[in-house]
C-alpha cells in the first residue's frame, strides 16, 4: 500500500510522542510502527493474530479472549445497536487488558448492505449490477459504510468479482453480473463507497471461482492461463490498481486443478508481485481445511496451514493455523513466513487507525442505520435495477381499465432478499409486490391476492383457486422466480443462493404450471420474474403480455416494481447476465469467440421440433435475451456518431467517442448507451465483441443529449500466445447501441 493510499484513510500529522514505544505514536510512519510492535510480540501472540473469533456476547470478551488479542473478529447474529456496543468493549478490553494493546479487525458481509439486524436492505448485488450506473452504487455504499462506521467495522467482506457465465450456480445473485468490464467498473464504485469511511473492502473470491463445473459450488473450474489472464483476473487487477482495497478473500476452489487458497503462485505470485496487491488475505471461511477434505492435497490439518500460509493465506478462518507454534518449534514451518503475514495485518490495522481510533458510536446508531434518506436510497438502486424485458403496449397499467386486478405467484406476497442479507427465509421486512401495489394503487383498483402454488414442489393443488381468481379480474399479475436466503439463517426450501445449484434452469416446482394455467383464462397477464438468477423463459416470451425483471431488489421492491407497473417510475435497468432458451441453451453469454459464432450466426438456421434443422436441431443457438437488453417507456434514437481519430498510437492513446441520443417518446427516460470493441484480426481467438464503455443518461422527452464515452488504448489487449499482455496493431471495430445485439454505429480504426 502506498504511503498515499495510507493517508487516504488516516492522514498522518506531525510527531509528538517521545517515550512511548513508536508503534503507540500516530504520527509515526506506518511501516515504522509495524516494525516496532513486530519486533516487541512474542510468537504467540503472533499466531494468534493469524486467526478469527467470533466475539461472543456482551460482557464476555474475558472469557472468550483470556487477554490475548486476534487477527480479526465476526459478530454477524444481533442487531446493530448491540454489535455497535460489544465493538466497543471489546476494543476497551483489547486496550487494557492485553499486553500489548493490539486492536481487532472487525469484518461483517456487506453485499447488500450491514448484515446486522435493521441495517438498510438495499438490491442485491446482481441487482445493483443491472442498474448500470456505478455512480448510484458508489452512493449506495457510501451510505451502507455510514451505518458500518457508527457499528464499529472496520472491513466488508465483499464486493464478489467472480464472473456469472453459468446460470445453475447458486451464487449469481452475488455477482455484478457476467461481463468482467462491467464488473471491474462496479467493483471500483462498490470499494469507493465503503473506504470513504476508515473501513476497507475485501474484493473475492480471488480467483476463478464464478464459473464452476456443472454450476456446482465450489467444484472445479476449467479454464488455461488465457482465461485466467484475459477474463477472470481482469476485474481483480482494475479494482486493486484504481481503488486499492486493504484485504483480499481466497477461494475454495482450484483453477485448473490447482486448488487457490493453497497455491503461491496464484496468492504470492500473481496476487502481489502482478497484481500490486499490498494489503492483507483471508481465507474464505474452512478453505484452508478443504486443502484436505475437499482438494486432498494435504494429509492433515497442520499440512493445509503450512500451505496456505506458504502460498500467502495471512489470516485462516478455521483451525489449520492453531498448531503453528508447535510446528515453528519442529522445524515445519519459518517463522518468517509468520512474520511476513503478521506484518501485513498490523499495517492494515495501522492504516485504519483503529490503533488510534476505532470506528463505532452506540449513540449514534438509532440516528444512522436505517434512516429515511438511506431507505430511500435503497428506493432508487431498486428503480434503476428493474428490467423491462417486454411489453405489448400494456404497461405503463392504465388503471382507469381495470376494476379488480389478481396478484399471482409465490413471489407476489413474499419479500426475496437473497443471501447474505439478515433476514429469515420467510421475513416479514420489506414491502412484498401485493403491498407495494395496494400502496401504489390504494383504493383506485380492486386488488386480489393468491399464491397459487409455492417456489419449489410439485404441489398444484393451489392452481385452480389462483385461476379462478383471474377470471374473476381483469388483469393478472403474476409473481415467479427463485427463493434465497443467507446460508447462516438456515434457509428453508432456497432454489438459488450459495450452495443452492439448479441442474435444470426451467421455473422450480409448479409455477410454469400456474402460468399456463392464468394464460388460459384469456385475462391480459403481466409477469414480475423476482429471482436471483436468470431462468428459462421461452414459453413466457411467447405468452406474457409484458415481463418485468427484479433481481431481489431490496426491502423497496413491492414500491419500486408498482411503480414501474403504473408509470410512475420509468424502467432504465439492463440485462448484465444473458437468458438462455433452455438449460442445455448454456453458456449464453455474449463475448463468445468467433469459432462459436459460427454456431450461432452464420450457419443459424432456427431448428424446431416441427421442423428440426441443425446448430440446434431443435431451437436457435443464441440467448432468449442478451446481455445489456432491457426496454423503456420511452423511445431513443441514436441519431449521430463520431470517433476523435481513425488511426491511434498503442502508448497511452484514448478512443473518444460521441453519440447524440434523442429521447423520441412522450416521457422522459434514462438509456444505457453502451461501447463494444472488436479485435478484427489478432494473433490469437478474440470474442466477437467486448464492452469497453458505457453511460447511463437521462433525458427529456424531446431533448437529444450528447453521449461520451472513452476508451484507453490500453484496454484493446490480447493475452498473446507467450501469454504476455500486449496490444498488437491492427484494426479494431468499435461497436456502439443500446445492447450488446443492438449495434446502431460501426467504425473500423486502426492501432498503429
Amino acid at each position: 500500500m502506498t504511503a498515499v493510499s495510507v493517508a487516504m484513510f488516516f492522514p498522518s500529522g506531525e510527531s509528538s510522542a517521545k517515550k512511548k514505544p513508536v508503534y503507540k505514536d500516530k504520527n509515526a510512519p506506518v511501516e515504522e510502527r509495524v516494525e516496532d510492535l513486530l519486533g516487541r510480540m512474542t510468537l504467540r501472540e503472533k499466531v494468534l493474530q493469524l486467526q478469527n473469533r467470533g466475539t461472543g456476547g456482551p460482557g464476555e470478551a474475558s472469557k472468550v479472549f483470556n487477554g490475548e488479542s486476534v487477527g480479526t473478529v465476526h459478530e454477524m447474529s444481533r442487531n446493530a445497536y448491540d454489535c455497535s456496543v460489544i465493538y466497543r468493549d471489546l476494543q476497551e478490553y483489547m486496550k487494557k487488558e492485553t499486553r500489548l494493546g493490539i486492536p481487532v479487525l472487525t469484518g461483517v458481509e456487506g453485499i447488500q448492505g450491514i448484515i446486522q439486524e435493521g441495517c438498510t436492505l438495499f438490491p442485491h448485488a446482481l441487482a445493483q449490477g443491472s442498474t448500470f450506473n456505478p455512480e448510484l452504487v458508489e452512493r449506495m455504499t457510501y451510505a451502507c459504510g455510514s451505518e458500518a462506521e457508527v457499528i464499529g467495522v472496520h472491513q466488508i467482506l465483499s464486493p464478489v468479482l467472480d464472473i456469472a457465465r453459468d446460470p445453475r450456480w447458486g451464487r449469481v445473485e452475488e455477482t455484478f453480473g457476467e461481463d468482467p468490464y462491467l464488473i471491474a467498473e462496479m467493483g471500483i464504485a462498490y470499494v469507493n463507497g465503503y473506504q470513504k469511511h476508515r473501513i476497507t473492502c475485501m474484493p473475492k473470491h480471488f480467483v476463478a471461482h464464478g464459473t464452476p463445473t456443472g454450476g456446482l459450488n465450489c467444484a472445479v473450474v476449467h479454464g488455461g492461463e488465457r482465461d485466467l489472464r484475459g477474463m477472470y483476473l481482469y476485474p481483480f487487477a482494475r479494482v486493486i490498481e484504481e481503488a486499492e482495497p486493504l484485504a483480499i478473500m481466497s477461494c475454495y476452489s482450484s483453477y485448473d486443478g490447482v486448488p487457490v487458497t493453497g497455491s503461491r503462485y496464484y496468492m504470492t505470485d500473481i496476487l502481489r508481485g502482478e497484481l500490486g496487491f499490498n494489503g492483507y488475505v483471508y481465507s474464505d471461511w474452512g478453505s484452508v481445511e478443504r486443502l484436505k477434505s475437499f482438494h486432498h492435497i494435504a494429509r492433515d490439518n497442520d499440512e493445509a496451514g503450512r500451505l496456505a500460509l506458504k502460498a500467502g493465506i495471512d489470516l485462516n478462518i478455521d483451525s489449520c493455523y492453531d498448531n503453528l507454534e508447535k510446528q515453528v518449534e519442529e522445524g515445519l514451518v519459518d517463522v518468517a513466513d509468520i512474520d511476513n503475514a503478521v506484518r501485513r495485518i498490523l499495517y492494515v490495522k495501522f492504516a485504519l487507525g483503529i490503533f488510534d481510533e476505532p470506528n463505532g458510536d452506540p449513540e449514534k446508531v438509532k440516528d444512522v442505520v436505517r434512516c429515511p434518506e438511506h431507505v430511500a436510497l435503497a428506493k432508487e438502486v431498486a428503480d434503476e435495477s428493474a428490467v423491462l424485458l417486454q411489453n405489448n403496449g400494456i404497461l405503463p397499467l392504465d388503471l382507469e381499465k381495470y376494476d379488480r386486478i389478481a396478484v399471482l405467484g409465490p413471489n407476489s406476497n413474499q419479500t426475496v432478499f437473497g443471501d447474505y442479507s439478515w433476514t429469515t427465509p420467510y421475513t416479514k421486512e420489506g414491502v412484498t409486490l401485493y403491498q407495494g401495489l395496494k400502496n401504489v394503487i390504494g383504493d383506485k383498483v380492486e386488488l386480489v391476492q393468491e399464491d397459487g402454488c409455492d417456489w419449489w414442489s410439485q404441489d398444484d393443488s393451489g392452481i385452480a383457486k389462483a385461476v379462478e381468481v383471474a377470471e374473476n379480474c381483469d388483469l393478472a399479475i403474476v409473481a415467479v422466480g427463485t427463493r434465497s436466503t443467507y446460508l447462516a439463517r438456515n434457509p428453508d426450501k432456497s432454489t438459488s443462493g450459495e450452495g443452492y445449484d439448479l441442474s435444470s434452469l426451467e421455473l422450480p416446482g409448479k409455477q410454469l404450471e400456474l402460468l399456463k394455467a392464468v394464460k388460459k383464462t384469456g385475462k391480459p397477464m403481466v409477469v414480475v420474474f423476482l429471482s436471483g438468477k436468470p431462468l428459462v423463459l421461452s414459453w413466457l416470451k411467447d405468452n406474457a403480455d409484458a415481463i418485468l425483471v427484479q433481481w431481489y431488489a431490496g426491502e423497496q421492491q413491492g414500491n419500486s416494481a408498482a411503480d414501474i407497473l403504473a408509470g410512475n417510475v420509468n424502467p432504465s435497468g439492463r440485462l448484465n447476465v444473458s437468458f438462455p432458451r433452455s438449460t442445455g441453451n448454456i453458456p449464453c453469454y455474449y463475448n463468445y469467440y468467433p469459432y462459436y459464432a459460427v454456431n450461432r450466426e452464420d450457419f443459424n438456421q432456427a431448428g424446431t421440433y416441427e421442423n428440426p434443422k441443425s446448430h440446434y436441431v431443435f431451437e436457435e443457438p443464441f440467448a432468449l435475451w442478451s446481455f445489456g437488453y432491457g426496454l423503456s417507456y420511452t423511445d431513443f434514437d441514436y441519431v449521430d456518431f463520431k470517433v476523435n481519430k481513425d488511426v491511434f498510437s498503442a502508448d497511452n492513446d484514448k478512443i473518444v467517442v460521441e453519440v447524440d441520443v434523442r429521447n423520441t417518446g412522450d416521457r422522459a427516460g434514462k438509456e444505457v448507451v453502451q461501447l463494444y470493441v472488436r479485435d478484427m484480426f489478432a494473433s490469437v481467438v478474440t470474442p466477437v465483441k467486448q464492452l469497453k464503455a458505457f453511460r447511463k443518461v437521462s433525458i427529456e422527452s424531446g431533448e437529444t443529449e450528447t453521449v461520451r464515452l472513452e476508451v484507453p488504448v490500453k484496454e484493446l489487449f490480447v493475452i498473446n500466445d507467450r501469454m504476455e499482455r500486449v496490444v498488437e496493431p491492427g484494426e479494431f471495430e468499435i461497436q456502439v447501441g443500446s445492447s450488446s445485439d443492438n449495434i446502431l454505429f460501426r467504425k473500423v480504426v486502426e492501432v498503429k
